[in-house]
């Protein structure tokens, strides 16, 4: 490992099995029980499942369907957003009483840097054990940690204890933690990237170490820069506490697939609608607009167009999207449309680049 590169002390937070969680501490009947939060009705996609649904392979992003298949006395509740909303500003309200340096991910994760924290506390592993404690007891839920010394190793490390555990990755165990690591429990590896691995005989962290960064940018583009650094602990991203939304989207899933454009028209005029109140609301707007479609067989196609100037009125917005959907012939019938913003007017200044310090093995964990 270099030893000329920032060091810090990164806190990964990950809520256990949120919504799901949330929904069974609000109702006491569904303890202990496989439930799934979404996912009724006869398209519906599951949010979030309970660590009991998970037992029978439930899982986010998975068909209610299917998932009723799997787990047979599933109980599926709707979402309540608002409240996941509620209880994530009580959690991050805690962060905050340890550090300024949040970066919240979605609601329910977010990232702390440590470094120098409030509490004057040298030790990350006893500010995150002092985290969860708290977010138990205030607010009811478990959360799981993982500590290192940068974002991609703690939230690879937060995954390992759950539920309701943590672990710290010190600087000198760095090194054999990724070797020794499933390639697939590289944060940033997908199922269709892992399997593209397997094939060139990459299993893990010491066989993507061995190959060189021309051959990782030769096979996997762009991203084979950053396979060849994370897997040497390199990973240099700051807890960024003001991130920069970079779009803003909104897409439908429908209860029966549409074969013509003539019956979307009526569904995109409702999703612009939804992104222009986004839009308003966030306060910002966008160039470039994309249309989604995922097709009945479940194939994904994105069409984008950059306009010369910032939008966020829903008809400019709904007359691009018609644009592209009418820019080339369907391949099939849609079960779902989307409409994302981007190339935002954010503020994008840099912030002052942070000093590097050595790397030293005796650093407090």
């Amino acid at each position: 490992m270099s030893a000329n590169f920032p060091i810090r002390k990164i806190i990964h937070v990950d809520m256990d099995a949120f919504y799901a969680s949330v929904e069974q501490m609000d109702n006491p009947d569904l303890k202990g029980k496989a439930i799934a939060v979404g996912g009724g009705g006869k398209r519906g996609v599951i949010s979030a499942a309970s660590y009991e649904a998970r037992k029978f392979g439930v899982k986010s992003a998975m068909s209610g369907n299917l998932a009723a298949k799997l787990c047979p006395d599933l109980i599926f509740v709707r979402p309540r957003f608002d409240r996941y909303t509620e209880i994530s500003k009580k959690i991050r309200s805690i962060f905050y009483d340890y550090t300024d340096l949040v970066e919240p991910l979605s609601l329910d994760e977010a990232y702390l840097d440590v470094t120098k924290n409030k509490k004057g506390n040298p030790s990350a592993s006893l500010i995150a054990e002092a985290i969860r404690a708290r977010i138990l007891k205030e607010v009811g839920l478990t959360a799981s940690a993982g500590i290192s010394i940068n974002k991609f190793i703690a939230k690879v490390a937060s995954d390992y204890n759950k539920p309701n555990g943590q672990k710290t990755v010190n600087p000198e165990e760095v090194i054999d933690f990724l070797e020794s690591l499933d390639i697939k429990k590289f944060y940033g590896i997908g199922k269709v990237t892992a399997e593209k691995m397997y094939q060139k005989g990459i299993f893990t962290g010491l066989d993507l170490k061995q190959k060189s960064i021309e051959f990782l940018e030769t096979h996997f583009g762009k991203s084979g820069a950053y396979y060849y650094h994370v897997v040497r602990g390199i990973h240099n991203s700051e807890v960024k506490p003001n991130r920069i939304r970079k779009s803003l989207a909104a897409e439908r899933t429908f209860s029966e697939n549409l074969s013509s454009e003539v019956f979307m028209l009526e569904k995109l005029e409702h999703i612009a609608s939804e992104v222009s109140r986004r839009l308003h609301k966030s306060n910002v707007a966008g160039k470039t607009v994309t249309l989604k479609i995922k097709y009945s067989d479940f194939t994904l196609q994105t069409r984008s167009k950059t306009l010369p100037y910032f939008v966020n009125d829903k008809a400019i917005i709904l007359d691009a999207a018609k644009d592209l959907l009418y820019q080339e012939k369907l391949q099939n019938s849609v079960r779902l449309l989307g409409i994302s913003i981007s190339n935002l007017n954010t503020d994008t200044k840099a912030k002052p680049e942070q000093k590097t310090v050595s790397m030293q093995l005796k650093f407090e964990f």
